[in-house]
């Protein structure tokens, strides 16, 4: 047990004195996806799928909203330099807005 707690320390610390604040700010952005698809899953449960539509279309543009934070991540990552070579940062966000106004045009669309 103290292992682990020793490991989630040196990880916290690490992830605080190491990680640059704009990948901060996304993993922030990640987390507050991520529990708004709790959120709506949870509602779901208790109280039911009556407009299906509606909570599927929602369901799912946070499963998408998360993949595309995932990927902005990855391109912002100063490490990941050499994997995304002539991609900068600010086209990589650039293509995260763009993705994200194709899919809410979609969602919008299937919500009906």
């Amino acid at each position: 047990m103290t292992n682990l707690k020793t490991v989630i320390a040196k990880f916290y610390d690490d992830y605080v004195h190491h990680t640059p604040r704009k990948l901060k700010l996304i993993d922030a952005y990640l987390f507050y996806i991520l529990l708004t698809g709790i959120t709506q899953f949870v509602y779901c449960c208790l109280v039911g799928t009556f407009p299906f539509n509606s909570f599927l279309s929602g369901f799912i543009s946070t499963v998408s909203c998360f993949v595309l934070g995932v990927c902005l991540r990855l391109q912002a990552n100063a490490q990941n330099k050499s994997i995304f070579q002539g991609i900068s940062p600010e086209r990589g966000f650039a293509d995260f807005i763009f993705a994200h106004v194709i899919l809410h045009l979609v969602v919008m669309n299937f919500i009906g």
